[in-house]
């Protein structure tokens, strides 16, 4: 990718210090093709980063003050605007609005579980992309893999107190591969004595790595929400930023890359973000952009000067001084392809019918498959899965998205659904991360809470005097497929026979709150033991056996007989007495 020279900066930008590297010195430092032994950023003597007092000891900011990229953000906004393609936005404004889309994805993912770990800190995920922008050129353009670990390690100058800060080894070299001083490491430039503290596991995995721009990223947010700042105020939110590298001229810069993620961003293939130019380490002049000149005009009569053959002289060839060419810049190595670049579409990965009841985790799963356009499958490919429509379901654990790395068929696996209260269907849209290929729909549904089997909690009779009071209440429990059918929605209602369901108008009754007679009852719900009781039960003047019958969503039905009768209470002959016998 080649590097971008001249460019602007931002009208009434602070003091940011803006010099023009070489194109030799970006391919020598963090170019694509760097590999993991190179030191990546190249200490430089007189950089403009400040140098601490003292050695940092995981307790100053997170980088050691190592260098960073300069480069301003284009004056124009971004304009990004939607793609037919699901979850594959495009952008028509300045490339520069470009986010790699596994970097991207890592941003926005610390930023998620910052609103639920620490609220009050109000950490925007584009603070990050600014971070993560200015110290390492979104790794290196989104060169990362499917798990979010940078291809080929990323890795500041020695601290060696050389222009730097001076910062004996902490780490054994385990994560900068220096065993005698610390180096900032990573997609967000962590130096280990801070890395010991603030790493953090975001992908996981279950490992702490600098290098995984997930971990990173949420390493970053928790390093910047500390110290109760709070993000969404100036005071915070400056505090945040200078901790994490003590300069003023990177506060300005943060800031300003933060004003321009703001207004707008969108995502790019892996590898394909631009890379800066320009670093604060760098010693050379200050490139200014050129202005668009047309061709020098002649006035009449006048001769044009002489302009050396274009082409270079060959021995012989009769020139006596050409004009050199300016030297080409060295190409990158050429990337080989990831498994997402061999992408060519999604496929349905045999997923069954989605249905579940309410409350309830849907027992099938979504399967996608990755392949080629001859129809392989790719592994290690990232697909991140979306939830979208007017339910509350989510993916077990409470997210609305998911990301999944292919095994080794090519299959990447949906963490489970679970559906909310709310009935209905919903879409779940499966797109690869990194790549622009149309997505695969599925869709869901969610139906009522239901119960199959109702039964009696208790077989004591249900009888009541005329004008009386039932003495026991209805208590039912239900059931579905044999399992607690809790918070199932019921209609109880008085019915004139076994064969006519149509309310009776004599005999038993339920009460409304004015105590008048009601004879059915909507709105019930089993409680979260699945058992529904009934209000208390009351009979008129009328005398026989009546029917209350219980119905639910699912086919639960339960008719349940009541008697009214007069109490016998009239006292009954006493037994004649036996014969005595005769003598």
């Amino acid at each position: 990718m080649a590097a971008h020279f001249g460019r602007r900066l931002r009208k009434g930008a602070a003091t940011t210090a803006v010099a023009a590297a070489a194109v030799a010195a970006l391919s020598a430092s963090q170019a694509p093709g760097v590999t993991g032994e190179d030191h990546g950023r190249q200490a430089t003597a007189g950089a403009s980063a400040p140098v601490p007092d003292t050695p940092s000891d995981g307790n100053g900011n997170a980088t050691g003050n190592s260098p960073y990229y300069t480069d301003l953000p284009p004056l124009n906004s971004p304009d990004p605007s939607p793609s037919p393609t699901a979850g594959t936005p495009v952008a028509r404004g300045d490339s520069e609005a470009g986010i790699p889309a596994t970097v991207l994805d890592a941003y926005k993912k610390a930023e998620a579980e910052l609103r639920s770990a620490k609220p009050g800190c109000n950490l925007p995920w584009q603070l990050l992309a600014a971070i993560g922008k200015v110290e390492s050129g979104q790794a290196r353009g989104g060169r990362v893999d499917a798990e979010g670990t940078t291809l080929g390690r990323i890795l500041g100058p020695a601290l060696d107190g050389n222009g730097f800060a001076l910062i004996k080894d902490t780490d054994h070299g385990a994560y900068d591969g220096n065993t005698e001083y610390d180096q900032a490491v990573g997609p967000m430039q962590f130096i280990p004595s801070t890395w010991a503290w603030a790493g953090r596991d975001g992908n996981g995995d279950g490992k702490k790595d600098p290098n995984n721009v997930y971990d990173a990223a949420l390493a970053a947010g928790h390093y910047l929400c500390r110290n109760g700042w709070d993000l969404s105020r100036e005071a915070g939110l400056h505090s945040a930023i200078l901790s994490y590298n003590n300069s003023q001229d990177y506060l300005n810069l943060v800031l300003n890359w933060l004003d321009y993620y703001r207004k707008g961003t969108h995502s790019v293939p892996d590898g394909t973000g631009g890379l800066p130019a320009h670093r604060s380490d760098d010693d050379t002049p200050r490139a200014h952009s050129r202005k668009h000149s047309s061709p020098p005009k002649t006035k009449p009569g006048h001769k044009p000067e002489h302009k050396p053959d274009p082409k270079p002289s060959t021995p012989g060839g009769g020139h006596d001084s050409p004009t050199p060419k300016p030297p080409k810049p060295p190409v990158p190595p050429t990337t080989p392809p990831t498994p997402t670049d061999t992408v060519d579409h999604l496929e349905d990965a045999g997923t069954a019918k989605l249905t579940a009841m309410a409350g309830h985790a849907f027992t099938e799963r979504i399967g996608t498959r990755a392949e080629t356009e001859a129809d392989k499958s790719v592994a290690k490919v990232r697909i991140r899965f979306t939830i979208s429509g007017d339910t509350d379901a989510t993916f077990t654990g409470g997210e609305t998205v998911a990301t999944v790395v292919t095994d080794a068929k090519g299959i990447a696996l949906a963490p489970a659904l679970a559906a909310g209260e709310k009935t209905g269907d919903f879409k779940v849209t499966a797109t690869v991360v990194g790549r622009k290929v149309k997505g695969v729909d599925y869709t869901a549904s969610v139906t009522e809470r239901a119960a199959d089997t109702l039964a009696r909690t208790s077989d004591t009779p249900l009888t009541c005097t005329p004008d009386g009071e039932f003495a026991d209440q209805v208590q039912v429990e239900a059931t579905y497929k044999g399992a607690v059918a809790d918070k199932v929605a019921a209609t109880a209602t008085l019915i004139t026979s076994d064969k006519d369901a149509t309310e009776n108008d004599k005999g038993p009754y339920f009460k409304d709150a004015d105590g008048k007679p009601v004879r059915t009852l909507t709105g019930l719900r089993t409680d979260a033991k699945g058992l529904l009781t009934l209000p208390k039960l009351y009979a008129d003047d009328t005398t026989g056996t009546f029917l209350l019958r219980i119905t639910t969503p699912g086919g639960g039905t339960l008719t349940v007989e009541l008697k009214v009768a007069a109490d016998d209470t009239s006292a009954s002959p006493s037994p004649s007495p036996s014969p005595s016998a005769s003598s």
